[in-house]
């Protein structure tokens, strides 16, 4: 906790660095991935849009998924479990167990913004992957300021643009599924998963899921499957754990059956019964022995 707070003070505005940059990025830097990051993300909402319209929700509820929800991987769920013909309590719940990691991106990211409690409440709307990231990359509080706030605002006026011109585009095409359109949402949500799946764990958990979710759907209700398919993540935690118990029972049985070898330091020790030995205690070496 004291290493925390040090942390937090060393990035306070202005520490540790030339005036505008305290020590971290320079203020355009930050501004200029942040921007980036909103950007090529924003344009997605499009896809979203368009799903949405796709699925049978009206304009004006799939703008206000966007402007209250917020976050494109739980929008996503919703209008695909709701698309499917699911139940919206079924639907809403899987979109709220996406959701839920967003709460601990917050407990992180205030400790490191250190808002007013007044402007607080207005930030978490913006508290997602795109603005956790580009913020927990900054070396310094002005910088982390400066990446989440560039950051969520471009992020949520163009995700909320492009998803009414999305949804407009839906409504003036007609059927969506005549054009391929209703595979736009699962599609974008596997680009922006795909990056994520670095580690061989996080991998079995994602093939995991794919086959609960596959093999679970012909036998249950619509939305349920994709609730099932959460139980991967834990399932894979316990086969890690086990496995990681069972190699160190057998380094630990490795070690004890192993047998001693004597240590050695500074080469064989002299063995005073030798001749030689006894000529060197009686002050004689090698040359006075030879005469």
């Amino acid at each position: 906790m004291a290493e925390e707070t040090s942390l937090a003070d060393r990035r306070a505005d202005g520490a540790g660095g030339p005036q505008g940059t305290g020590g971290g990025k320079p203020d355009g830097a930050v501004v200029r991935d942040a921007l980036g990051v909103g950007v090529a993300v924003g344009a997605s909402g499009f896809a979203f849009g368009v799903t949405s319209a796709g699925s049978g929700l009206t304009l004006l509820q799939t703008c206000g998924l966007s402007l209250l929800v917020f976050s494109g991987a739980s929008q996503f769920a919703l209008v695909g479990a709701l698309a499917a013909g699911g139940n919206p309590f079924t639907a809403a719940a899987g979109a709220f167990f996406l959701g839920a990691r967003n709460a601990f991106y917050g407990l992180r990211l205030s400790q490191l913004l250190a808002l007013p409690r007044t402007v607080r409440p207005l930030a978490a709307q913006w508290v997602i992957d795109e603005t956790a990231a580009v913020a927990l990359a900054q070396s310094t509080r002005r910088g982390v300021r400066i990446g989440f706030t560039v950051t969520g605002a471009t992020l949520y006026v163009l995700w909320n643009l492009t998803t009414l011109l999305g949804a407009l585009g839906a409504q003036a095409i007609g059927d969506t599924r005549a054009w391929g359109l209703d595979a736009a949402g699962p599609a974008v949500f596997l680009a922006l998963l795909a990056p994520m799946l670095k580690t061989s764990a996080e991998r079995a958990v994602a093939a995991l899921a794919v086959l609960l979710g596959l093999g679970l759907l012909p036998v249950l209700p619509t939305g349920v499957p994709v609730l099932a398919a959460a139980l991967a993540a834990p399932a894979v935690l316990l086969l890690e754990g086990r496995r990681a118990n069972a190699a160190g029972e057998t380094r630990k049985e490795a070690g004890a059956v192993e047998p001693e070898t004597p240590a050695r330091s500074g080469g064989a020790p002299a063995d005073t019964d030798t001749p030689a030995a006894g000529n060197a205690h009686d002050g004689l070496g090698p040359r006075e022995e030879a005469r």
